[in-house]
């Protein structure tokens, strides 16, 4: 109950902030050598539901860019990620600006990863229970399987942890996560770039 309450927050703060002065000098190569690939955008930002719904703006590095066709629609994922952006994914390099996400408290380290604000309407009563926590970088569905399972999956995962968040769970899902970005396992669904939607429950 104390770890719920105030332990969760104390643990992300002050990991966020270890993190952020440890990891800065990788930080500032990847925004540099962005800069100088003449990688546009450098910073992915995009708003995302967090807890109880409230929209907060995610932060990454991009790894896309923001390519259109005749008709000035976005191109296909496939079609815009770049060979430096495919190798920020798989060594989950690109994630990194979500520590200060974390830091001023819109995300935890674990917990249901932030989707899309358009999925909102989608998901039923139970679904819609994995907004009663933060969301975060990493989260119980990310380390069984993540992009490689169905959505009903992900969501029952979600809601696992929703129900049963502890102290050891997010010590065991972190060490998971750990394990699998150096493995490179699990970065995305097989044969594509990115998951496909969430399109709601039939």
């Amino acid at each position: 109950m104390v770890y719920k309450k105030f332990g969760k927050r104390f643990f992300d703060l002050l990991l966020s902030l270890i993190l952020i002065v440890l990891l800065s000098p990788i930080m500032i190569i990847v925004f540099l050598v962005l800069i100088f690939s003449n990688h546009k955008p450098i910073i992915f930002i995009q708003k995302r539901p967090g807890y109880k719904e409230q929209i907060f703006k995610l932060c990454k590095f991009a790894t896309m860019k923001n390519n259109r066709d005749r008709s000035n629609n976005l191109l296909a994922d496939k079609d815009r990620i770049t060979k430096l952006g495919n190798w920020l994914r798989k060594t989950s390099l690109d994630e990194l600006p979500q520590l200060f996400n974390v830091l001023i408290g819109d995300m935890s380290f674990v917990g249901p990863r932030p989707l899309l604000v358009e999925y909102l309407g989608r998901y039923n009563a139970e679904q819609n229970r994995r907004h009663v926590v933060k969301p975060g970088i990493t989260g119980y569905a990310q380390v069984n399987g993540r992009n490689n399972i169905s959505w009903q999956k992900k969501f029952e995962l979600d809601i696992y942890y929703v129900d049963n968040f502890s102290f050891q769970l997010d010590a065991k899902i972190l060490f998971s996560t750990f394990i699998k970005v150096f493995k490179k396992e699990s970065i995305s669904k097989t044969g594509f770039v990115t998951t496909d939607k969430f399109l709601g429950n039939e």
